[in-house]
């Protein structure tokens, strides 16, 4: 399927690693221009490359999008590579911080700051440019934790959270502009700091270290679902790509999981 994407250009935030890096290199394959993303100088250059070599468009860009200085030098490091963007892909995002009883107050001022205010920077400085050439694309990923939060990190999915609602309220201060918004919730992803931390949990038990032991496992212990294996990252890629292009123009507002049902909702 042709996802119309050839002329399309798409900033994937927190692109340097994991579950972003996946994004961006299926958004290439299918002809998209990748912008990979790094809050440091030099951090996304390798991912870029990859996917040069692959065959695919990519250019590095840097800043912190913690704060609005950075979230400013990635846009305008966008636009000076790309001209534009068609879409905006909000990843970055980070599970930490205190429990409910062990935190602080900045614990989640922090989670607020990385997981929310980072992709709201983006839309401020991005969106207006896809409303004025009426087509566009933004995608907030979210977590399965939104749906079936743990009582750890509290702050975290407290934060991820709110992408769901912020996606809607978006796609109606959008409505009607040729732009679409919509939410992904992955559940648990098999990135290679998830691999490598399930394998260091089984040699430690005395587990079958064979990936696909390890991963039905985890999927019945560690994060059931009804798949009873953990997602590829190119599996998040997919969907992304699909909402990113044009056979989706009618997916707007929308929260869409995949998780293998780990949430157990409708």
């Amino acid at each position: 399927m042709d996802l119309g994407l050839d002329d399309k250009t798409a900033l994937v935030t927190g692109s340097y690693r994991g579950t972003g890096s996946g994004i961006a290199r299926v958004l290439a394959r299918e002809g998209a221009r990748v912008i990979v993303h790094g809050l440091e100088s030099g951090q996304a250059d390798e991912v870029a490359a990859q996917i040069r070599a692959e065959g695919g468009e990519a250019v590095a860009v840097s800043g912190d999008i913690r704060n609005g200085a950075g979230a400013e030098r990635v846009a305008r490091e966008a636009l000076e590579a790309a001209g534009r963007v068609d879409v905006l892909v909000n990843n970055y995002g980070l599970a930490a911080g205190g429990g409910w009883l062990d935190g602080g107050d900045d614990d989640w001022l922090d989670m607020y700051q990385v997981n929310v205010l980072s992709g709201v920077r983006l839309v401020r400085l991005l969106v207006p440019g896809m409303r004025e050439r009426g087509w566009g694309r933004v995608l907030f990923v979210s977590t399965v934790g939104s749906l079936r939060p743990r009582a750890q990190t509290p702050g975290y999915y407290a934060a991820k959270t709110a992408l769901l609602n912020m996606g809607l309220s978006l796609a109606k201060e959008l409505a009607r502009s040729g732009i679409t918004v919509n939410t992904v919730s992955p559940g648990i992803i098999a990135t290679a700091e998830v691999r490598a931390s399930l394998e260091r949990r089984a040699r430690e038990r005395g587990e079958d270290v064979d990936w696909d032991a390890i991963q039905s496992r985890a999927a019945s212990d560690f994060m059931p679902n009804l798949c009873g294996r953990i997602a590829e990252v190119e599996e998040i890629g997919q969907l992304v790509a699909f909402l990113s292009g044009r056979h989706a123009g009618y997916i707007n507002g929308s929260h869409l999981r995949i998780d293998g049902g780990a949430s157990d909702c409708l």
